[in-house]
């Protein structure tokens, strides 16, 4: 484009709007009507969706220790102890997993989490540990603890 005076080369927008505009457009490029074609309605609409995927991760982060939380609870109750003391358990037996880690243990492999959680009470029943922060009473089946060979490992890590 040849400007021949000056004044037509300051009213020129320039390629700056046109990629400002584009990155909005491309943003905007599934949406139906005048919300993908209007560009002041395009930039009010990319600016709401971009909000929300901002806080969507966020609550897909607290989803997913909520789901691993119901999921080690309802192992831990079918096993007779409680999620807070199954964690204090294999911590004080320096067995270190995480919540995703006992979720996965619990939903795929429950003969494992079974075994976790044996020791985890054997581990509170030699340490005389109490649970007082749960007032409800797991309503599962008491752990056949007898084939369990735990009590030198678990007393030799105190």
């Amino acid at each position: 484009m040849v400007f021949l005076t000056i004044a037509n080369l300051i009213r020129c927008r320039g390629p700056d709007e046109f990629w400002r505009k584009r990155k909005i457009f491309r943003l905007a490029a599934h949406y139906i009507g005048r919300r993908r074609n209007c560009y002041s309605v395009a930039v009010r609409n990319v600016h709401h969706a971009l909000v929300y995927a901002t806080k969507a991760r966020r609550l897909k982060k607290q989803d997913m220790k909520d789901l691993w939380d119901t999921r080690i609870s309802a192992a831990c109750e079918q096993h007779n102890i409680t999620a807070f003391s199954m964690r204090e358990g294999l911590e004080r037996s320096n067995i270190l997993l995480d919540r995703k880690s006992l979720s996965d243990l619990a939903a795929w492999e429950p003969k494992t989490f079974q075994c976790l959680a044996a020791v985890a009470s054997r581990k509170l029943h030699l340490d005389g540990f109490i649970d007082g922060t749960d007032q409800k009473a797991p309503t599962g089946k008491n752990l056949n603890l007898d084939n369990v060979i735990l009590d030198d490992w678990l007393k030799e890590k105190k």
